[in-house]
């Protein structure tokens, strides 16, 4: 995410069974009761054990896909809603939890069959109990049928406002034709009930059932667009890799698509509005570039199915957000000057490899995520001259030791809002004071290994600092922790004429 308003509004807050075996085939109903539910098993945790969302996430089993559903009608902020969960069990399960949030649950089921259940919005919890246990190892299938109501936006459990201040994130963006989601980092259990970890990243599928005159956009592949009775049109769209939650999307509007290839036949297709498709289209239309110069720096291939740029009709909250397989803007932010706007492009086009393709494990890993995005962003900046990389580091440098006595080093962060706007700076600093340590060649590699490794997968702190020891030949851990968890800006390698700024 690149955030160009909120943070100073958010500092406000701080074999013999050949018999049965056959018997067993001859009744799939009966093999599959018998295979899933023969352990009553315990309640799966209610918590990931996240440092800074401690409430956040479930525990007992890997969510593999959700197909969620919306069906979207104008002049009502209600909309009937279902997501289906494809799962496996770690641990049997007697119980298991689920992320929701402002939403009124109709049904679940597990497997086809009616499950009890409970709501907590104090740690906004779903609470399900399947009719019999769930096996360790077995998949099963979560069914829930609810309302969701895009006029919610309940405060996050980890956040204290001050009395008087209001919290300034909508998460549901609404727009004057439409809507579109922003679920990082803990949100998009608003939308949809989920495990909500980057950790647990899953394939997605998204129906959205609109008006005629409107169309839906989200994550991955269009894979049709079918007439829904009465002048409406249900669009569904599905990743072919796995995403973590919060970078999912789902927009209705007038959109207008602007269709193009990228490196190697790479589908592109952006969404703009269509009353602003003129202006739109020139910046937009960069992106194919923007793909070629980033896998050119980074000696990587793009990562997913397809790539596009969304706007949308709104300012989005300041923010711009890494969206899997499209990025989101403001319609607004996308029609700045091109030395402001353009390299948030690429800013949020390298969150598709370090961020989307590769996940953080726990958002005190958010620094590889944010760091990449704005040190990339630093280089394609200067690369076009729009501003020199050694200048812009050195700005950094200097603002480093104010953030780190404010929110904490970047690995250690002192609130859970910091993930994200107290990031980027000191993990781009890391990554050009390491690129200075072991030279561009070496650097690169440690990059491409480190994707490689964990390319559709989530990876940690630590596996990062593993795989560069491991490609250099060189014990580098007290560098990083010095960067990732000290109270004072270190020393920038190559630049030791540097000075951090007063830390307030």
């Amino acid at each position: 995410m690149y955030l160009a308003m909120l943070a100073r509004t958010w500092k406000l807050q701080h074999s013999p069974l050949t018999a049965t075996v056959a018997a067993l085939a001859l009744f799939p109903a009966l093999a599959a009761t018998t295979n899933a539910y023969a352990d009553t098993g315990r309640p799966g945790a209610q918590s990931a054990g996240e440092r800074l969302f401690p409430t956040l996430g479930n525990g007992g089993y890997d969510a593999r896909s959700y197909h969620v559903s919306f069906d979207y009608r104008p002049g009502t902020s209600l909309m009937r809603s279902q997501v289906v969960m494809r799962a496996t069990a770690t641990q049997s399960l007697s119980r298991f939890s689920l992320d929701s949030v402002g939403q009124t649950i109709h049904k679940v089921t597990v497997d086809g069959r009616p499950a009890t259940f409970k709501t907590n919005p104090r740690t906004e919890k779903l609470v399900i109990t399947p009719p019999n246990g769930v096996n360790r190892g077995r998949g099963f299938v979560v069914r829930v049928d609810y309302t969701a109501d895009r006029s919610k936006n309940p405060v996050p459990p980890e956040i204290s406002l001050p009395p008087g201040v209001p919290w300034p994130m909508k998460y549901w963006v609404e727009t004057s034709d439409g809507f579109a989601l922003l679920g990082q980092p803990d949100r998009a259990h608003l939308f949809f009930p989920s495990n909500d970890v980057p950790s647990d990243k899953a394939r997605f599928t998204f129906s959205v059932t609109t008006p005629k005159d409107v169309k839906a956009v989200a994550n991955g592949d269009l894979v049709a667009a079918r007439p829904a009775g009465h002048g409406r049109t249900t669009y569904t769209y599905r990743t072919r890799q796995p995403l973590p939650t919060d970078i999912t999307q789902v927009a209705v509007g007038h959109f207008r698509t602007v269709t193009q290839r990228g490196p190697h036949g790479l589908p592109v297709k952006s969404y703009v509005p269509a009353d602003q498709y003129a202006k739109l289209k020139p910046v937009v239309s960069k992106t194919p570039d923007q793909i070629a110069w980033l896998e050119k720096t980074l000696g990587l291939r793009y990562p997913f199915e397809r790539y596009g740029v969304l706007a949308v009709n709104s300012d989005y909250d300041g923010v711009a957000l890494e969206t899997g397989t499209l990025s989101t803007f403001g319609a607004q932010g996308l029609a700045q000057p091109a030395s402001a706007e353009i390299p948030i492009m690429v800013h949020e086009l390298t969150h598709q490899f370090f961020g989307d393709a590769v996940s953080v494990h726990t958002w005190d890993d958010m620094w590889l995520s944010e760091g990449h995005a704005r040190f990339y962003q630093a280089r394609y900046a200067a690369d076009q001259g729009y501003e020199k990389l050694d200048a812009a580091m050195h700005e950094d440098y200097v603002a480093d030791a104010r953030s780190r006595a404010e929110d904490g080093p970047a690995g250690r962060l002192k609130e859970s809002t910091g993930v994200l706007f107290s990031t980027d700076q000191p993990g781009a600093l890391m990554l050009y004071g390491l690129r200075n340590i072991v030279g561009q060649d070496t650097f690169q590699r440690i990059e491409r290994t480190f994707f490689a490794t964990y390319q559709g997968r989530s990876a940690s702190t630590q596996d990062y600092i593993d795989v560069a020891n491991r490609v250099s030949g060189r014990n580098l851990t007290a560098y990083f922790d010095g960067w990732l968890y000290g109270s004072t800006t270190p020393p920038m390698p190559g630049h030791p004429d540097w000075k951090p700024g007063p830390a307030s």
